[in-house]
């Protein structure tokens, strides 16, 4: 049984074709540059890596692609695009609407439609991506994962603004969340390493990459989460600000006479990381920068990882305790600079941290927390594709 996992991007398709027998990834690759000049596939079968470059105008053209070199006679990986059981779709916005996969239908796309308002950035591609797939590859099976899906849980203290409440039964402001499939998926993992399940624990994610987002999993339910009504909210990240004084926004639009539209920029995509520490986003970058003694690094870093903390201690008084920690992200993952920042002086709350282990669970799992720590912290690789792939299997198995 192969799973064909899509993440459509306004320019860009990634994908990964994955043998869910063996949970082998057949192939996977990135197009890019869809519909501008100098489109380019990256396309990876085992440690092979091949170059395509060709002239992509829009995203059916972009699947075609995909599908010739999957089923290509020397490159490919399946003879024939029948042997593809189902795709999977990475999808971002579905508001209210759904709390799981779900099969992709006219109505679910049609739902995708009505939350552009609140992705405008992400729905978009997503559903082009899935018409395109539809005309490429009819009669295979699709569902769809949302990133929001996850979150549907929280109750309404958690996600409710204190706005009018108007404003929530008018234009559905509230807190979304994301990177629901990565959470869900490194906290089952890590469940499943401690030889109990996720409803047997109460555990904290933190998903820390360009974009970087926590959450608060309490017996298998997300009852919070730090990205709020856009992934613009909660933790300091590569570009984007993350939680700030509201009025600053606005006090920056008088002083520097700045449009909306400049203003939802230069939040998004002029700091965080980048803006504090002026050097870069890339969390490398900044960690050669702070062994230099760079002042701006230094303060990058000190500020993220800080964050991180006080997110840590809210969620553990919020669910009153926590059995389990997991980073994960390519930062928390590979940055063993940021888990000893947040980890360290963590003992009262029953978070013993071991240096040693830290630096052996580098890009692989590993526990990271003393063998006598009340608290268990692991480092957790997340497998977002493999997630999608297994709950499109198991929708459409249901679906029958």
């Amino acid at each position: 049984m192969k799973v064909l996992v899509i993440n459509s991007g306004s320019s860009s398709i990634k994908f990964q074709l994955i043998n869910m027998e063996t949970h082998q990834v057949l192939a996977r690759g990135l197009l890019e540059r869809i519909g501008i000049k100098g489109s380019v596939l990256n396309y990876y079968k085992d440690s092979e890596k091949k170059v395509i470059e060709a002239a992509i105008s829009n995203h059916e053209e972009g699947v075609k692609l995909i599908v010739d070199y999957l089923t290509d006679p020397k490159d490919g990986v399946i003879k024939d695009k029948s042997e593809i059981y189902a795709i999977g779709h990475r999808v971002v916005h579905a508001g209210e609407k759904f709390n799981g996969t779900v099969v992709i239908t006219k109505a679910v796309v049609d739902a995708m439609k009505e939350c552009i308002p609140l992705a405008p950035l992400h729905n978009p591609p997503n559903i082009v991506g899935i018409e395109a797939a539809q005309r490429i590859l009819p009669g295979i099976p699709m569902a769809g994962t949302f990133d929001t899906a996850f979150h549907q849980t929280m109750p309404e203290k958690a996600y409710i603004y204190a706005l009018p409440y108007t404003y929530y039964e008018k234009y559905k402001i509230r807190r979304y969340g994301f990177h629901g499939t990565s959470h869900f998926f490194v906290a089952k993992q890590g469940a499943r390493e401690m030889g109990k399940t996720m409803k047997d624990l109460k555990i904290i994610t933190c998903h820390l990459g360009n974009g970087s987002s926590m959450a608060a999993i309490e017996h298998g339910k997300s009852v919070d989460t730090s990205m709020g009504f856009t992934p613009l909210e909660g933790l300091v990240m590569g570009t984007r600000c993350g939680d700030i004084d509201p009025a600053i926004p606005t006090f920056l639009m008088k002083t520097e006479n700045l449009t909306i539209a400049q203003l939802e920029d230069f939040l998004n995509k002029q700091c965080g990381v980048k803006g504090l520490s002026g050097v870069s986003p890339d969390m490398r970058d900044i960690e050669q920068k702070v062994a230099e003694g760079h002042h701006g690094a230094i303060l990058a870093l000190e500020v993220f990882s800080y964050r991180i903390k006080k997110y840590i201690g809210s969620y553990i008084a919020a669910m009153n305790g926590v059995d389990l920690v997991i980073f994960t992200g390519g930062i928390g993952e590979r940055d063993l600079n940021v888990r000893r920042k947040v980890l360290e002086n963590m003992e009262f709350l029953g978070i013993e941290f071991d240096k040693e282990a830290n630096e052996k669970a580098f890009g692989i799992f590993g526990y990271i927390s003393a063998p006598n720590s009340k608290v268990k912290v692991m480092v957790v690789p997340t497998n977002e594709e493999l997630e999608i792939a297994e709950q499109t299997v198991e929708v459409l198995k249901n679906n029958k």
